[in-house]
């Protein structure tokens, strides 16, 4: 729907040409503007601090999507964290790939926001398009989850854009495989890399790993340290806070935390127990304050008595010369309780066969971690935000 001036009468057929999409119209002179004047203000402009600022909804990756209320508390504190950790330089260019319904957009927009910053916008994510804007627009900040990056470096046409203008190269949401880290930094040697670690619950990132710790090839296997507006700490199955280094559960509280699930009274409870967001994310914490991501509690696979992490083992297949993309999946198995599961997409031009893939796994861990078997596929199936959907591919 449109409101149009009179003024633009004249130019309407010019319009609905240029945008097909369009339904209605509706031409509004000063009668409207007099019924606007006359109106009393809305009440909306009153909300602020712990109102319901919006509900934004999971990524349903793992199970159901839930309806995550925010606060606009929670998101101006994220949102000047990250402003005053200087991730949102002044006079920056952030170009918006991600769906607006994924709350990393939504954090960057904001604090590029209070930076200042300008913003360019596209439809959605297609690697020539996301280059040709870069370079078109002289982009300085972008986001992108690790398939979107992963793409970009793949595409044919990578080498011939001129993406020099890229400073920051946010990315999160889903795990970034090791070896694709390393070819990014290598493809772009002069960008800043910056993870985040975080969920829709906690506003964005509870961590962030910033481009200094990302020349450290150890420190950045690593999630980055605790943002200013939470406080994190790993916790065992009864929440006590475990020994440093020793793996549990990761759990946050804070100002970015979220109010709670729409609709959802006992997993809001049960999610918020003790005051402290509980992620379902096993995690550990080094002596230096830095987070390193096991996996996702649900994602652990036990087979035969044994915990398997699928971050481990995708990190080390993802270095396999034919492998694209791959996620580690448990299914059920009636002699090992579950099997591991390789699902591989192959590189271009690349044949791999499972016996291949297998032999390659064994020979780099040990034998209950490797894959019992691989299905291979020519793409994966991808939330809209861009996340392997591990539910879809445990059928």
């Amino acid at each position: 729907m449109l409101i149009l001036d009179p003024v633009f009468a004249p130019i309407l057929a010019d319009i609905r040409r240029d945008a097909p999409a369009l339904r209605e119209v509706i031409i509004a002179g000063q009668a409207l503007e007099q019924a606007i004047a006359a109106a009393h203000e809305p009440d909306e402009h009153l909300r602020a601090g712990d109102d319901l600022a919006m509900i934004l909804y999971t990524g349903g990756t793992t199970g159901r999507s839930k309806g995550v209320m925010l606060s606009h508390r929670a998101l101006m504190a994220y949102a000047l964290c990250l402003a005053g950790a200087g991730d949102a330089a002044p006079g920056a260019c952030m170009l918006h790939t991600a769906p607006l319904f994924h709350v990393g957009a939504i954090s960057g927009f904001l604090a590029c926001l209070l930076g200042g910053g300008r913003h360019v916008f596209l439809p959605a994510f297609e690697a020539e398009a996301v280059m040709a804007a870069i370079a078109a627009q002289r982009v300085s900040d972008v986001f992108l989850v690790p398939t979107m990056l992963q793409t970009i470096l793949d595409h044919p046409s990578f080498a011939e854009h001129d993406l020099t203008s890229v400073e920051r190269i946010y990315y999160g949401a889903a795990p970034m495989p090791p070896a694709l880290m390393d070819r990014a930094i290598a493809a772009m040697p002069r960008v800043g890399f910056v993870q985040g670690y975080g969920m829709t619950e906690t506003s964005g990132s509870i961590s962030l790993l910033k481009p200094a710790d990302h020349r450290d090839p150890e420190r950045r296997r690593s999630a980055g340290r605790a943002v200013m507006a939470i406080e994190a700490r790993i916790v065992d199955a009864e929440d006590r806070e475990v020994p440093t280094g020793e793996i549990g559960e990761i759990v946050a509280r804070g100002e970015a935390v979220m109010t709670g699930y729409w609709n959802r009274p006992e997993e809001t409870a049960e999610a918020l127990r003790g005051g402290w967001m509980h992620t379902g994310d096993a995690g550990r914490m080094d002596a230096d304050g830095y987070l390193h991501i096991v996996d996702r509690l649900k994602d652990m696979i036990i087979t035969g008595g044994e915990n398997v992490y699928s971050v481990e083992v995708e990190a080390v297949l993802a270095n396999h010369p034919s492998v694209s993309q791959c996620a580690i999946v448990g299914l059920a198995d009636a002699r090992w309780g579950e099997r591991v599961h390789a699902v591989v997409v192959a590189r271009p031009g690349e044949n791999p066969d499972a016996e291949d893939i297998i032999a390659y796994m064994r020979a780099r861990l040990a034998a209950y971690k490797c894959p019992r078997t691989v299905e291979f596929r020519s793409e994966m199936p991808l939330s809209a935000a861009g996340k392997i959907l591990k539910a879809a591919l445990r059928g």
